[in-house]
């Protein structure tokens, strides 16, 4: 028998216990996203050296996602007009990570023409037992206390990555579900990164679009009333292709900034996170697996960006620009995307760029040698990217 297999991470284990927290409901829906829970439950017993605490919580983060799974599909059964909400063509946010992509995300989502995903909604897609469409009470309540267990267990989040309940956050927590997504960003599991490359990763951004319409639906009942989905997700640079095809006429805003500013300040954040589920979580390989798996994920955006298929449906911003000029900014995207930014947008985001100055926490320190980085080495991966895109201030 496969030790490692009977320890935390048993698939079917996992599979049954989220049946029975969820009224033995039995559709797990496309079949698909198996084969990277079994690659994932070996990576986590086998590699991610998760402390007892770290094994509890990843335990419990993977029944609730399938659990979210049964619920879903318990919902589109009962509901079949669900799968007939049109998702129009959204507009999306991609760059490295620390490089004022939320920022933008939340500046823009100050538009009431933009659909957008809270954090409560990214954690509890599916409405509680106990509540109504309208009223989602329970779950924003629960998404509040999720985030101040976060930053209670790892402070430094807050100066590295802003945590609100009710601001807009990153649709890949939707997509882990399918098991097709980031997981190596909460713990080391280089065996499940290798495998998730070489996979389609259509299944996952189908089971996005399917989980867009879901949330669209609830916003509904909610009186919300959009246009398109303003999305937003580093994860995208390395599945930019698959993205467009199953998005089609999506428009995508790419952020960019120094390699050698933000890949550091990257390695830190995962760090931070891998350290909320092991207490041997190694900074070096942290910023040494981050940091290539970025220069691969830029390098596949850039060659689908040069595609002739897509021209016109990227827009460069850079990072400088977004902090020092953001309704600057905002202006040229609103020109990209064809849109007039009526007076009343334009006071709402200045007025949520005020108070977004009044949140900032301390600041992140971190020093790229810590995380088996340096200067020298970043500019040299990056190399074919700085060129293209700061030969004119290098």
């Amino acid at each position: 028998m496969n030790r490692a297999r009977t320890a935390a991470f048993d698939p079917q284990a996992l599979l049954e216990e989220a049946r029975a927290a969820n009224d033995g409901l039995t559709d797990f829906g496309d079949p698909s996203f198996r084969a990277g829970l079994d690659v994932l439950c070996r990576a986590l017993d086998g590699q991610a050296q998760l402390s007892a605490t770290g094994t509890a919580l990843m335990r419990q983060k993977l029944v609730t996602q399938l659990g979210n799974r049964l619920r879903v599909e318990d919902w589109f059964a009962r509901h079949p007009e669900i799968a007939r909400e049109e998702i129009a063509p959204p507009l999306v946010i991609v760059g490295l990570p620390r490089t004022g992509t939320t920022k933008l995300h939340r500046l823009l989502s100050r538009d009431p023409r933009f659909w957008w995903m809270a954090f409560w909604e990214s954690q509890f897609p599916v409405p509680f037992t106990d509540e109504s469409l309208e009223r989602p009470i329970a779950r924003i309540a629960a998404g509040h206390e999720l985030c101040a267990m976060m930053t209670q267990a790892m402070p430094r989040l807050l100066a590295i990555h802003p945590m609100d309940a009710e601001e807009a956050d990153e649709e890949v927590m939707l997509m882990e579900h399918s098991f097709l997504s980031a997981f190596n960003a909460y713990a080391d599991v280089p065996d499940y990164e290798r495998w998730l490359e070489t996979q389609d990763q259509a299944p996952a951004y189908r089971y996005l679009r399917r989980m867009l319409q879901f949330l669209q639906w609830q916003k509904r009942h909610r009186g919300i009333e959009a246009q398109r989905w303003l999305l937003k997700a580093p994860h995208h640079l390395l599945r930019m292709d698959v993205l467009l095809r199953v998005f089609p006429g999506a428009q995508v805003i790419l952020t960019h900034r120094e390699p050698e500013e933000c890949v550091p300040s990257l390695a830190s954040f995962i760090h931070t996170l891998w350290r909320i589920y092991s207490e041997r979580a190694d900074p070096q390989r942290a910023g040494r697996s981050w940091s290539a798996l970025m220069r691969r994920a830029l390098e596949h955006t850039l060659r689908v960006r040069d595609r002739p298929e897509f021209a016109g449906q990227f827009l460069d911003v850079e990072f400088r620009d977004t902090i020092s000029c953001p309704m600057e900014v905002a202006e040229r995207i609103y020109r990209f995307i064809g849109w007039p930014l009526p007076d009343s947008t334009r006071a709402a985001m200045r007025s949520w760029l005020a108070q977004d100055e009044k949140t900032h926490v301390g600041g992140h320190d971190y020093r790229a040698q810590d995380y088996g980085l340096s200067q020298e080495q970043l500019r040299r991966d990056f190399a074919a990217y700085r060129a293209r895109h700061f030969a004119r201030s290098a």
